[in-house]
């Protein structure tokens, strides 16, 4: 069963879009779809997006127009995204455990 170039770049799509939406919730910029609270694992975040990073060089020279202007747009996004977390400063398992003793007492 082969693909059509349609069905390709709708996958592609719909692969670079999940990615970018775990990343975001890695960064804790969404909430989590399961559990409904703010997780935030930057080292996570950075992993997903050295693979769209890998699948951008993977990829240069076979994609349509759409498709490299969708990965570029969604790199700049993780990436800017990224280094606004980084800035606020990584919280270490201390500081995450307070935050959730915090939360915890205020529900």
């Amino acid at each position: 069963m082969s693909d059509t170039s349609e069905q390709q770049d709708v996958r592609l799509a719909q692969l670079l879009i999940s990615l970018q939406a775990g990343a975001m919730q890695q960064m804790g910029k969404i909430a989590s779809p399961l559990s409904g609270k703010i997780e935030r694992d930057l080292v996570l975040a950075k992993v997903t997006i050295d693979m769209v990073e890998m699948l951008a060089e993977k990829t240069k020279g076979n994609l349509t127009a759409y498709e490299q202007k969708l990965i570029d747009h969604v790199l700049y996004e993780l990436r800017m995204n990224y280094v606004d977390e980084v800035k606020k400063g990584e919280q270490g398992p201390a500081g995450e455990e307070a935050e959730r003793k915090d939360a915890q007492s205020r529900e």
